[in-house]
């Protein structure tokens, strides 16, 4: 099984590739969120505000004490005054940090709730072999692990960073006006602490990226597992996944635990100069201070900025690593935002004939799926299916039946050749003006964990509640919708799971029924319903078709034997073409299959 590191680093399908990434030292992926954070100026400047308050709030602070020690303890001053003056610095100071914590929280929190929508806009804008070549599992935990971090980092860290950048900064303006042989020392020894940080950065940032990957196989490995119980249980493979769960949890816990590693020697050695230099200074200052060079206000206020200043700069470390974390996982969901669809529509598109006719028509198509590109699913195959004519396809397992419909659908572009709806070839029009035109019931049924009623609805939304009993009926699912507790309003649960997979499918029958279309698509229909179901949901579709372009996949032939033609495939092509009575007459392929089925 590949791992989502492997998958996340060459996103397919229009994405941007691996080789423009940025190095992974760098922060320049957050210039995503510093963008959209810029859609909201108003919370922004509040917020940068609010910043600058708290912290010149802060360093306001050590210049308190530097008049209590220097005039309120001179015995001439008035100290209640110069009191009075530190609180008035801490409700400024308690004001600020309440209004940067609310207007740097709120900004976290909008940006990665239209970060969220961002990624899932462009993602149901990506075809299906998108998703065949990138694992859905990973690009939900990209969505939901990748997201948390940024929450957490723009709502949180970035203000801390803009906080100690500042303070680190009017800090040490104040420290060289207070005393400039002294701080001259202290910035001396600042590339000591900064070095560290940026050589540990780099490798926090690498590891940083490996712990997010390994978090998304553990997210991946849970929902394919949750979502194939039945399977696991069935045949007792519950200490199999456990094993195979426990040791994807394990490799994350060892990439968390270097990167924690390298973060802690980071953090403490960092800390260790920081201080260590702050204590020499103080030494020196002493001296001073004995030697009747400075005042004792002047250093008490030296030694409190400096430690202010110097926890500013310690704070980087962690902040820092932040960052990083936050860069690679916006870098992740920029490669989401970057993927572009391969199937688009043009930038004039050709407008579909209207009344629609229903008329198909493939040209010479030779089509590969992108995971199997060394095999052919349609090989120079052409096919021409008139307006209101019922053709039905058969053939083995693999001959290419499903490939047409989703190239009907246009889901993908065949290599060669065209594919055509009502004389428009498909690439020169709008997939979503294509699509509108077909009705599609596939052979697995794909429930949403929803209502039934907003389930029948997706063949169209405004549906009326008497046109959804209509197709209900029609469906042969009345019976069962209504003994549901609720009727239509009951929920379904996750993939139709309350119902057994006969009613899923007659679901889908509504659905399409409802959409109404004059293309309709039947792949496999009704496969899953017993005999007397099968009867009466046939019966609706042979009502349904009247009018209609149908395209029926079967592989029990005696639910295709009223088709007008029925097409053989097999190997991507055409190997028979007739009706079922001089299909059986002859000794081909159709003939063997059906002597297969009927004879049995």
């Amino acid at each position: 099984m590949a791992s989502s590191k492997t998958r996340a680093s060459r996103l397919r399908g229009g994405s941007t590739p691996s080789n423009e990434r940025p190095p992974a030292d760098t922060l320049s992926p957050l210039s995503l969120l510093l963008g959209m954070a810029r859609q909201y100026p108003g919370r922004l400047a509040a917020a940068i505000a609010a910043l600058s308050v708290t912290a010149a709030a802060t360093l306001a602070i050590p210049s308190g004490f530097k008049l209590v020690i220097d005039r309120g303890f001179s015995g001439d001053g008035d100290i209640a005054r110069w009191f009075e003056y530190l609180l008035v610095i801490v409700v400024v100071l308690a004001i600020g940090t309440a209004l940067r914590f609310y207007y740097v929280s709120w900004l976290g929190e909008r940006i990665v709730a239209d970060l969220r929508v961002r990624v899932q806009d462009n993602l149901l804008s990506l075809p299906p072999s998108f998703f065949e070549e990138n694992s859905p599992a990973e690009i939900s935990s990209r969505m939901t692990s990748d997201t948390a971090i940024i929450e957490q980092v723009v709502g949180s860290t970035v203000s801390v960073a803009l906080r100690n950048v500042l303070m680190a900064v009017g800090g040490t303006i104040y420290l060289f006006a207070l005393t400039p042989e002294l701080t001259a020392g202290l910035f001396i020894l600042i590339p000591i602490v900064i070095v560290p940080i940026v050589w540990f950065g780099r490798r926090v940032r690498n590891l940083s990226r490996s712990s997010q990957d390994r978090i998304a196989d553990v997210g991946a490995m849970v929902s394919e597992v949750l979502g194939a119980m039945k399977i696991v249980q069935g045949f007792n493979q519950e200490d199999r996944e456990r094993a195979r769960f426990a040791g994807a949890v394990d490799r994350s816990f060892q990439t968390a635990r270097r990167r924690i590693i390298i973060r802690s020697i980071m953090t403490g050695l960092v800390i260790f100069l920081i201080f260590t230099a702050l204590t020499l200074l103080m030494w020196k200052g002493a001296s001073d201070v004995a030697a009747g060079r400075i005042t004792g206000g002047t250093i008490a206020a030296f030694v409190i900025t400096a430690g202010l200043v110097a926890g500013a700069f310690g704070s980087l470390t962690e902040v820092y690593g932040n960052l990083l974390r936050a860069a690679g996982a916006a870098q992740r969901l920029g490669e989401l935002l970057a993927a572009r669809p391969a199937i688009a529509a043009p930038a004039r598109p050709q407008a579909l004939p209207d009344p629609p006719r229903g008329a198909i028509a493939f040209r010479d198509v030779t089509f590969r799926y992108p995971t199997r590109p060394d095999a052919a699913a349609l090989e120079d195959f052409s096919l021409v299916v008139e307006p209101g004519e019922t053709v039905a396809i058969v053939g083995p397992s693999g001959a290419g039946k499903s490939t047409l419909f989703q190239l009907v659908a246009r889901f993908y572009d065949p290599q060669a050749g065209s594919v055509r709806v009502d004389g428009v070839e498909l690439t020169r029009a709008n997939p979503a003006e294509v699509r509108r035109r077909i009705a599609l019931v596939p052979q697995e049924s794909t429930l949403f964990a929803a209502s039934a009623r907003d389930n029948l609805r997706y063949g169209r939304w405004d549906a009326s509640d008497a046109e959804i009993a209509d197709a209900v009926e029609a469906a042969n699912a009345a019976e069962f919708l209504a003994a549901l507790p609720q009727g239509l309003d009951t929920q379904l649960g996750e993939g139709g799971a309350r119902l057994s997979g006969g009613q899923r499918q007659r679901i889908a029958i509504a659905r399409a029924l409802l959409r109404d279309a004059p293309i309709l698509l039947l792949d496999e229909a009704t496969s899953a319903l017993d005999a007397e179901s099968e009867r009466l949901v046939q019966g609706a579709l042979d009502e349904l078709m009247q009018g209609r372009t149908t395209l029926v996949i079967a592989h029990r032939l005696a639910t295709v034997r009223a088709a007008d033609r029925i097409i053989v495939m097999d190997g991507g092509r055409i190997v028979e073409e007739g009706t079922h009575d001089s299909l059986s007459a002859s000794s081909g392929l159709y003939a063997h299959l059906a002597g297969l089925q009927f004879d049995s």
